[in-house]
């Protein structure tokens, strides 16, 4: 396989797993693509395959097993276009069919979710909100996705939230899934996040005095971020982001530069590094007076893990360490270490 192929296996194989492909499906997948430029057919195929077993049990009126199904094929498109920048037109076929089979799957997943579009600058932000069952008005996570991140990947870990009564509300902002197109990706998520955090508390069955905020990857930027500036928000989780994103750059792997430089709006990587310089949480992160979870690992090959120790000593609040070992980029590698203990924390702090 070449470089681009060996360095998505590498880098991604537990994160694909735990978010929803099987094993066996991954390791059939990934041996069967040797070129990057047939990364995104390969995967979507094998969306296809789950794709119709979904349509097959709509029209029998086995509608949780749709949705599962449905589901599951949002997210192997999903993961076929997630870095596939240089492709655009085959890119958005797959992330439309992602968005597709989920939005099918919505109303047959237990509990049931409901799409919400947020006007933003001229465009939208699309978000998926899911209630727990029982009776409201309920405390809410809003989940950040990071640069390859959409809301499609996140159903395994709405399910720790929601399975200790939080409502998840997983976003696409700006340069991220449907956003991607209209919105690049910007340093100021105080911003888009106000927009997103108003929209969410005014849902009803949400307690908009218990509004959470989790991100993963770079959305472990943007939520920090958004902390600092959204006063509604009463804790925040920064799973593996960055301090500043382009202090980063050199050793982030090629597609993640391409993906950034694509997704930020930026002519060309030099450009793309100076834009990544402005994700930049100096005269943020003091502004974060909320109570913090910070989680890193000193295996992680993407965000060196001194800019977990650097947001934990300048947040301007109470503030908690998550410090893994042997955890890679997402700490996906070592999930039983941190998911369950990060659902337990933010359900304690929002009083689920």
């Amino acid at each position: 396989m070449d470089e681009r192929v060996a360095s998505a296996v590498s880098n991604w194989a537990p994160r694909f797993t735990t978010n929803g492909v099987a094993v066996a499906d991954f390791q059939r997948v990934t041996a069967s693509v040797e070129r990057w430029d047939d990364w995104c057919s390969a995967w979507s195929s094998a969306a296809k395959v789950h794709e119709d077993l979904g349509r097959e049990a709509m029209r029998e009126g086995r509608t949780r097993s749709a949705g599962a199904h449905l589901s599951t094929a949002a997210v192997y498109y999903h993961f076929g276009k997630f870095l596939f920048v240089e492709h655009p037109d085959e890119m958005r076929e797959a992330h439309g069919r992602a968005v597709a089979c989920l939005n099918d799957a919505l109303p047959y997943l237990d509990p049931a979710g409901e799409r919400i579009e947020i006007p933003f600058e001229g465009s939208r932000m699309v978000g998926v909100l899911r209630r727990p069952n029982g009776p409201g008005p309920h405390p809410v996570v809003v989940m950040v996705p990071g640069l390859d991140s959409t809301k499609e990947e996140f159903r395994s870990t709405e399910a720790l939230f929601l399975e200790r009564g939080l409502a998840t509300f997983s976003v696409d902002g700006p340069g991220q899934g449907e956003a991607e197109y209209d919105l690049p990706i910007r340093g100021d998520w105080e911003v888009p996040g106000q927009a997103i955090v108003d929209a969410v508390a005014a849902q009803p069955g949400i307690d908009p005095e218990r509004i959470g905020v989790w991100g993963v990857s770079l959305g472990g930027y943007y939520a920090p971020r958004l902390a600092s500036g959204v006063e509604q928000v009463r804790a925040c989780v920064a799973l593996a982001g960055p301090y500043n994103f382009g202090e980063c750059w050199d050793q982030l792997p090629p597609l993640t530069r391409t993906a950034f430089t694509a997704r930020s709006f930026s002519g060309d990587q030099e450009t793309g590094r100076k834009r990544a310089l402005e994700l930049d949480l100096t005269h943020a992160a003091g502004k974060i007076r909320v109570p913090l979870l910070v989680v890193a690992g000193k295996q992680d090959r993407l965000i060196p893990w001194q800019h977990a120790e650097r947001l934990v000593a300048e947040a301007g609040g109470p503030t908690e360490l998550i410090m893994l070992e042997d955890g890679n980029h997402g700490n996906m590698n070592v999930a039983a270490k941190h998911r369950y203990k990060t659902a337990d924390w933010m359900a304690a702090q929002l009083g689920a």
